[in-house]
C-alpha cells in the first residue's frame, strides 16, 4: 500500500446488543425510547440471555469478528491507491451509529460507505441506520453513500444453500423429501405492507433463490421474534406455523433463518430454545441451518456490496 492511498471509510451497521448482563436494562430502555422495562419484563430478558449464553453476549464477539474480517477482505484486493478502515455503528448500543461517524471524522475520512449487516432492506429497518447515519455524516463533512440491500448476492445464496444443504443431512436420507424448510425473518409491524416496503418480497426473493438453488420444494415462509405492542406484527408466527405443521402431519423441520446473519438472541433463544421446546411437545424433528457469522462466502458478498456502492457514489 502506498502513502498516497485514499483512505475509505466502512461504516459498518448493526442492531446491537449489551455487552454484559448489567447493560440489559439501559439496551432495552433505549429499544423502549427512553421506558425502563418492568421488573417483570426485565427479569424474562436477563433469563434469556443467561439460558442461551451464561452472561457472555456472542453477538458482540460476532459482529467485532465480522467487522475485523471485512475490513480485511476489503483490503486484501483493494488496489495500492485505496486502504479500507472499518467503523462500527450500532443502533442501540455503544459505540452509536453516530459515534462511528464521528470516529470517522476524527480520523480525518471525507470519504465513506455504509453497509448494514442485514441483506433485506425495509424502511424500518435499514432505511432507519441509513437515515441517522447520512445526517450524522453531514454534519461531520463525510461524503457517505449507503448500500440498501443485497438479499440476490450470489455468493450470499450459495452461502445459504450449503447451509440448508448441509442441515438437511442431519435428517435421515429417507426422510429428506419429507422435510419442511422453514425460511424465517424478523417480523415488523403489519403497517410496512400499507407503505410498500420492499422487505417481505425480498425475504421472498431470497428464499426462492436458495431452495432452487438446493433443489428443496417443500418450503415455506414463517415470521419470527415480532416485538410485544399493540399494534399487530407480520405473521404467521414460526410457532403458529409449527403447529399448524403438526396438524398436517410433518414431522421434519429445518429452519433457515435468511434474515438473520449472525447468532444472537433471535436465533439462539427464539429458535434454538423457544421453537426447539415447541417442537419437542408436538413430537417434531426440529433443525435449524448455520448462521453465517464471519463465513468468507458472506464476507465477500459485504466486500463486494462496499466497492459496488462506492463505484455509484
Amino acid at each position: 500500500m502506498t502513502m498516497a492511498a485514499q483512505t475509505i471509510g466502512v461504516l459498518v451497521m448493526s442492531y446491537g446488543t449489551p455487552e454484559s448482563l448489567d447493560q440489559i436494562e439501559p439496551y432495552y430502555t433505549h429499544i423502549r425510547r427512553g421506558s425502563p422495562p418492568s421488573p417483570e419484563q426485565l427479569q424474562e430478558l436477563t433469563d434469556r440471555y443467561k439460558a442461551i449464553v451464561g452472561g457472555v453476549f456472542p453477538l458482540r464477539e460476532n459482529t467485532n469478528r465480522q467487522v475485523q474480517a471485512l475490513e480485511e477482505t476489503l483490503n486484501a484486493s483493494a488496489s495500492d491507491s485505496v486502504r479500507f478502515v472499518c467503523y462500527q455503528g450500532l443502533k442501540h448500543a455503544a459505540p452509536f451509529i453516530e459515534d462511528g461517524v464521528k470516529q470517522m471524522a476524527a480520523d480525518g475520512i471525507q470519504r465513506a460507505v455504509g453497509i448494514v449487516l442485514a441483506p433485506h432492506y425495509s424502511v424500518m429497518s435499514v432505511g432507519g441506520y441509513i437515515k441517522r447515519a447520512k445526517e450524522e455524516a453531514e454534519r461531520a463533512g463525510i461524503e457517505l453513500s449507503c448500500v440498501q440491500s443485497y438479499h440476490l448476492h450470489p455468493l450470499l445464496i450459495e452461502a445459504l444453500a450449503k447451509r440448508v444443504e448441509h442441515a438437511l443431512e442431519r435428517f435421515h436420507s429417507e426422510d429428506r423429501n419429507r422435510v419442511k424448510v422453514l425460511f424465517t425473518a424478523h417480523s415488523l409491524p403489519e403497517r410496512i405492507l400499507e407503505m410498500g416496503d420492499p422487505y417481505p418480497e425480498q425475504l421472498l426473493a431470497t428464499s426462492r433463490a436458495v431452495a432452487e438453488r438446493t433443489q428443496v420444494s417443500n418450503w415455506e415462509f414463517a415470521w419470527q421474534s415480532a416485538g410485544r405492542t399493540s399494534v399487530p406484527w407480520l405473521g404467521p408466527d414460526i410457532l403458529d406455523v409449527l403447529e399448524k405443521l403438526h396438524t398436517e402431519q410433518v414431522r421434519a423441520v429445518l429452519v433457515c433463518p435468511v434474515g438473520f446473519v449472525s447468532d444472537h438472541l433471535e436465533v439462539l433463544y427464539d429458535l434454538d430454545i423457544e421453537a426447539k421446546q415447541t417442537a419437542k411437545r408436538l413430537d417434531m424433528h426440529l433443525e435449524r441451518t448455520e448462521s453465517l457469522n464471519t463465513d468468507p462466502l458472506y464476507m465477500q458478498v459485504l466486500a463486494d456490496a462496499v466497492t459496488e456502492q462506492l463505484a455509484k457514489g
